[in-house]
């Protein structure tokens, strides 16, 4: 997600050349990411074509595809409680009735937010907050029914995830306490939306789930475990952590009933940057309980783990759950940061029945720093059989799709121009996911606030 004070990067080259189907610098077995799950059975191929300029300024497409904006931000909320927040950010697709969706909407807002969320009887947290989610229910043609607030009064809801019983959980990544920022409450929380009927799920923070800067989940379907990523951009780094929910198949509300929140210790690796070959696994992978998860005194990620201390690494960002193993992306390493060893991206597996944890893939230039394939943020499987990955970074800003063979193609670019004709400006990509049927795919603008509809020749 947005990081102040990030320099230019290769990424502003994009924005000067055409040649943004270029092989990248994979290290690893993209067919790993897919084991077990629909999309492996796909093949995969190249792209799909050079990107075609959009007259109307939006959104560049290939061939053959088509965009709608569902909704922007400053426009009246369809449920007419105020205007569509600032920084849309995670999002998730959920089927609803007669072949509709649900789509539920982060916003990113911080304290000095543009347009907050607006404050809703039952579904406001803490008042001075200015995060939150929007819902869309779009029929079964595409077009949108009803568009209202999810969630109001959080902070910095960055990405988060969906659950087997169909909700949302929504990511604070922060850790505010109450008096800072002119808050009334402390943040830092996971919350749960219902996308059909936010009332029923409310404002009431998963406490026990911790309290840190939280970036995304993922769900074990079998265990009922909650996987949970930290974001943490400068020294000390974040943690990898899991929940263990003591009703793990309970459904709507039942993570509001406790658990045991834990943190992933591997044997001998105190930093996962230091770890650069593709393939190296690590067995014997421990599970540290947390000694404080509401972090009342001290951040989780600096708390006494005991002598062997806690395994760390920097940017943990996007997460999801694939055939019988939770991914994780770590969207780089800076040695600069206090890393042990640059990178420019990896994803790891984690397999709980071996409790194994494995290094897929490393994402890099290689010898071409001009290559795309830096700084990975939120990820989906795409119905190709691929990947669909927002870069998080400067410059040019796309949606680039990775196949199983390890190839990279540009999905989308953004031709929303921020900036000035001399010197111009893109909001980055956030969100990307699928509708149910896997026809289209769904996908946020950060700023301006954006919500994109891309339908098209999709394969598979």
């Amino acid at each position: 997600m947005p990081e102040n004070g990030r320099t230019a990067t290769r990424r502003q080259v994009f924005a000067r050349t055409a040649a943004l189907s270029a092989s990248i610098a994979f290290a690893g077995n993209l067919s790993e990411l897919f084991a077990g799950t629909a999309a492996a059975q796909s093949l995969g191929h190249r792209g799909y074509g050079p990107l075609i300029p959009d007259p109307n300024g939006m959104l560049d497409l290939p061939k053959g595809f088509r965009y709608r904006v569902l909704s922007r931000e400053g426009d009246q909320l369809r449920s007419g409680e105020g205007p569509v927040p600032s920084n849309h950010d995670g999002m998730a697709a959920f089927a609803a009735r007669h072949g509709g969706v649900h789509l539920v909407r982060n916003h990113e807002n911080r304290a000095t937010a543009t347009i907050p969320v607006p404050n809703v009887k039952g579904l406001t947290y803490d008042p001075m907050g200015k995060g939150g989610c929007t819902s869309l229910t779009l029929d079964r043609h595409g077009e949108v029914l009803a568009e209202r607030v999810a969630i109001a009064g959080t902070a910095v809801n960055c990405a988060g995830g969906p659950t087997p019983w169909g909700t949302w959980l929504t990511c604070e990544e922060t850790e505010d306490q109450a008096g800072t920022n002119g808050y009334t409450k402390d943040h830092g929380f996971i919350f749960e939306v219902d996308p059909a009927d936010p009332h029923r799920t409310g404002a009431v923070p998963l406490t026990a789930m911790g309290r840190f800067q939280h970036e995304a989940i993922a769900v074990d379907p079998e265990r009922g475990i909650v996987y949970e990523t930290e974001d943490a951009f400068l020294k000390p780094f974040g943690l990898f952590y899991r929940f263990l929910p003591d009703k793990p198949h309970g459904g709507t509300g039942s993570l509001r009933a406790g658990g045991r929140l834990q943190a992933m210790r591997v044997p001998g690796v105190p930093d996962l940057s230091s770890v650069q070959e593709p393939g190296a696994a690590f067995d014997g992978i421990e599970w540290v309980d947390v000694p404080d998860p509401l972090a009342a005194r001290t951040p989780v990620r600096l708390q006494d783990f005991g002598p062997k201390g806690i395994t760390h690494a920097q940017k943990l960002e996007g997460c999801y759950w694939g055939g019988s193993c939770v991914y994780f992306v770590s969207s780089f390493a800076r040695s600069a940061d206090g890393s042990a060893a640059d990178h420019y991206g990896q994803i790891w597996r984690y397999d709980p029945s071996a409790r194994r944890l494995t290094l897929v893939i490393v994402f890099g230039p290689g010898t071409d720093v001009q290559l795309p394939g830096e700084s990975p943020d939120n990820i989906c499987l795409a119905p190709s059989g691929g990947l669909m990955v927002c870069e998080d970074g400067n410059g040019a800003q796309h949606v680039f799709g990775v196949t199983r063979r390890g190839e990279v193609y540009a999905m989308a670019r953004g031709a929303q121009n921020i900036g000035t004709p001399q010197a111009p400006e893109w909001g980055e990509f956030a969100g990307v996911t699928f509708s149910p049927d896997g026809r289209t795919m769904y996908v946020n603008c950060y700023t301006p606030g954006t919500t994109f509809a891309v339908t098209g020749p999709w394969r598979g």
